[in-house]
């Protein structure tokens, strides 16, 4: 009966996307890690005159930030 249905499972907050959608979820913490430290450095950089050297060091941190979370939300499956 059309009743009797159950409505497909959404996913909770601690599900592990699978297939594609972990590609693209260990892309954007990368890409997202690098803009927001480079942006982060960018400020730094403007605020103390450094020449570029707070931006390389925000954007090493920011993909250092997204391995590290790549590593643990999608390195270890259960």
């Amino acid at each position: 009966m059309a009743g009797d249905q159950k409505p497909p499972d959404t996913g909770g907050p601690g599900d592990v996307p699978s297939g594609a959608g972990q590609g693209w979820t260990a892309l954007s913490y990368l890409i997202g890690g690098m803009l927001v430290w480079g942006f982060i450095g960018w400020l730094v950089d403007r605020w103390l005159d450094t020449g570029g050297v707070a931006t390389g060091i925000g954007v090493v941190l920011g993909m250092a930030g997204g391995i590290i979370l790549v590593v643990r939300r999608l390195g270890t499956p259960t």
